[in-house]
């Protein structure tokens, strides 16, 4: 009768006690019917109010997970198809036919390897030493991540090879997955890690994209000119947030791999735990320097990942597209004798976060040739009278209209891609420096995250780490406010010097 009873309580509280997911489904299902039942609304014709009813109604559902993403992301697809916002079923999916939803699957299946030969304790073992602490830990971390942007062009790769590295340390010292630790180490690798591939020309699609528009209505920028423009501004960007990291998370400086006088008990966000260093080593199967011999299957993922870094590297000098790599090393690394991905690792892939991106890019196509997105900046335009505002002022105004619009896309790229060209008319129209200007736009384009499917590699941070919504936003924030900081410092002092 006990258990009834609380079984009952149970399915009462779910039922009506209000949750953050309940309310999400519930609001969703509000702008749903909204959408439909009412007329347009400011100007807008019926399609583009029911596309834009479709972007919030899986927006909320996303940012609630009111429902697993695979659902949410197919009903926002058949919800294109249904309202006729496309002229067949096969353009309501055109966005999973993007490069970057099978570009991020052989990324998470190459991620999935490290992981589940142990590569990641291996690495881990490499950056920490039996005097490490979290917080050189994670100021290690970021000098790694900063680094390997020079040489791996993808930031989604680095979050993905890094994930599994920074769940290891966190065994090592012995934290809690919700450790303050194990955050800050997901803002690294989510919010810092996308900054680094801005330093060069061939970085990523952000700057591959900014340079392109640079060199065909601005001037002729080359690879190294554009290095000498970004990467000191880059690095004191990844720099100014790593310390913000450090500073807000207020990582633990005492805690160490192995106690220096014998078994001794240390804080962590004011729970007490046990730090034994020679436990740690023997069960990550490395000495106390950390060093271990490689298991064949870690071999062969090494040289592999190895291999498709150095692919990445002369591929973006030859034009090599960059899934092409990912797609060799997921091949040999499957094929009979290695079977290192097999059905299971497919199995455990975060379908979830494929079917988010696939969807938005389907819902961007729709506003696209709606003309919604034209229409939504338009009269963002008509609003800002430009003509009667000081130069600096200007400047600020169309810095934030492109934060604006960069919030409805799921990557930078395809924001820059829209943003950047409206952005140089007005820089054009209204005598701003043209080179100047695109710079700030990557800058703070590259920076800004408010919502996870904002920025691929804080979605995949977001899914597999500790972080709540209010952190991604919070440090999305941050990150945008040190690039407005670095924008207003390159742009009165370094870059006159320079240019």
């Amino acid at each position: 009768m006990t258990s009834a009873k609380a079984g009952l309580r149970a399915m009462v509280d779910v039922v009506f006690t209000p949750s953050f997911s309940v309310v999400g489904t519930w609001v969703s299902i509000g702008i749903l019917i909204g959408g439909v039942v009412a007329p347009p609304i400011g100007g807008l014709e019926q399609e583009m109010q029911l596309v834009l009813t479709v972007f919030l109604f899986a927006l909320i559902l996303w940012l609630t997970e009111a429902v697993p993403y695979v659902v949410s992301s197919t009903v926002a697809s058949v919800l294109l198809f249904v309202f006729g916002l496309v002229p067949t079923f096969k353009d309501a999916v055109s966005g999973f036919a993007s490069t970057l939803v099978f570009f991020l699957l052989l990324l998470l299946l190459l991620g999935g390897a490290i992981s589940d030969v142990g590569l990641g304790k291996t690495v881990a073992n490499r950056i920490l030493s039996t005097h490490s602490t979290p917080r050189t830990t994670v100021r290690s971390l970021a000098t790694h991540m900063l680094g390997l942007s020079l040489l791996m062009p993808s930031a989604v790769a680095r979050t993905v090879t890094f994930m599994p590295v920074v769940d290891q340390m966190t065994d090592m010292y012995r934290l809690s997955d919700d450790s303050k630790f194990r955050r800050a180490c997901y803002i690294v690798v989510g919010h810092l890690n996308p900054v680094g591939s801005m330093m060069l020309m061939t970085g990523g699609g952000m700057a591959i994209i900014t340079s392109q528009l640079i060199n065909e209505s601005v001037r002729s920028v080359t690879w190294v000119q554009w290095a000498i423009y970004m990467i000191p501004p880059m690095i004191l960007l990844f720099w100014l947030s790593t310390i913000s990291v450090l500073v807000v998370y207020g990582i633990n400086d005492n805690l160490t791999i192995e106690p220096t006088n014998g078994d001794r008990r240390v804080e962590e966000e004011d729970n007490s735990e046990k730090n034994s260093g020679n436990d740690v080593f023997a069960a990550s199967g490395a000495d106390k320097r950390g060093n271990s011999a490689l298991s064949r299957d870690q071999q062969i993922v090494a040289a592999v990942i190895l291999g498709a870094v150095v692919a990445w590297i002369t591929g973006s000098f030859m034009g090599l597209p960059t899934i092409v790599p990912a797609a060799a090393a997921v091949t040999l690394l499957s094929v009979p004798g290695v079977g290192i991905v097999d059905k299971n690792l497919i199995a455990d892939v975060s379908w979830g976060i494929l079917f988010v991106i696939g969807a938005m890019f389907s819902i961007l196509n729709a506003m696209e040739t709606t003309g919604t997105l034209d229409y939504v900046v338009g009269s963002l335009i008509e609003l800002l009278p430009f003509t009667t505002m000081e130069p600096w002022v200007v400047i600020v105004a169309l810095l934030t209209l492109a934060v604006f619009i960069r919030s409805w896309f799921s990557t930078a790229s395809a924001a820059i891609v829209v943003t950047l060209p409206i952005i140089m008319e007005f820089a054009s129209a209204l005598s701003v420096n043209q080179l100047y200007l695109a710079l700030s736009v990557l800058i703070i384009v590259g920076s800004t995250t408010f919502f996870p499917f904002n920025t691929t590699s804080v979605l995949l941070s977001y899914d597999k780490g500790p972080l709540s919504l209010r952190e991604v936003l919070s440090f999305g924030l941050v990150t945008m406010l040190h690039g407005s900081v670095v924008i207003a410092l390159s742009w009165l002092f370094y870059w006159p010097l320079v240019v």
